[in-house]
């Protein structure tokens, strides 16, 4: 430790004494990882930064800051950097915030600031707290306009269905009795043909699997757009190195906060 450097103890309150309104100070000596980790799974840490160093280093103490209108900032040691500590905001601990409230929030990074209590009482001023004030007065604001996660509408009911089945040899077919007449002609313009030895509409495994996922997208949007259902199935293990139907574009798995 560089000599001068105060300890986390004694830095974290001159900090808090040096912020502006009401601030105090928290130190707290990790005893188990489930009461460390309750604290950092709050990080507020839109860049990263602080949310990755606790991630990849295991610290033996941090210290909570207190401030008003529900401000909490966790600070501890840099890691490799003996003469800096890290900041960063807290979401509020409220059982009522859910994910959908950040949606269309500027959220707060963490900061690094030097071991100096002044210099980064005034850093923490300028860069952070005003963000984060931002960002908690919105974040109030969704929780009470946004009490429920929007919800994507439910569709239309639909007469009729197409059923296209992925068999094992990579194709993806539908029989012909099950086709509506009116659905025909949107399987022929996305590429299926008819087999008369297997009676059905039959969409070949020799297309690349993203040109089968463009015209499978194709085929969905035709017939959805004339009000006929798509449903998508498997036969069982396709044969080759496929092991999943080819993803159409535009549809991912949702993303985890």
């Amino acid at each position: 430790m560089p000599p001068n450097r105060p300890t986390l103890n004694a830095f974290a309150p001159a900090v808090a004494d040096r912020l502006p309104g009401h601030w105090t100070s928290r130190y707290d000596r990790r005893i188990t990882y489930p009461e460390h980790y309750s604290t950092t799974a709050r990080l507020w840490d839109a860049a990263g930064h602080v949310a990755h160093l606790v991630d990849d280093y295991v610290y033996p103490h941090y210290a909570l800051l207190h401030g008003p209108g529900e401000m909490q900032l966790y600070v501890t040691d840099r890691p490799l950097k003996s003469g800096e500590f890290v900041i960063a905001p807290l979401v509020p601990d409220d059982g009522t915030i859910m994910e959908h409230h950040f949606d269309g929030i500027d959220e707060p990074s963490g900061i690094t600031v030097p071991a100096d209590p002044v210099r980064a009482a005034a850093l923490i001023a300028r860069r952070l707290l005003p963000t984060y004030a931002t960002a908690l007065e919105g974040l109030r604001l969704h929780v009470a306009e946004r009490r429920d996660p929007p919800r994507l509408p439910a569709p239309r009911p639909v007469r009729k269905v197409v059923t296209l089945t992925w068999y094992p040899d990579g194709t993806f077919g539908a029989p012909y009795t099950r086709v509506p007449p009116e659905a025909r002609s949107a399987l022929f313009m996305a590429g299926f043909c008819y087999f008369p030895h297997r009676d059905a509409f039959i969409l070949s495994a020799e297309y690349p699997a993203e040109e089968q996922a463009r015209r499978l997208k194709a085929v969905a949007q035709a017939l959805t757009s004339a009000g006929i259902g798509v449903n998508l199935r498997t036969a069982g293990k396709p044969a080759g190195p496929a092991t999943t139907p080819p993803q159409v574009r535009g549809q991912r798995p949702p993303r985890a906060r």
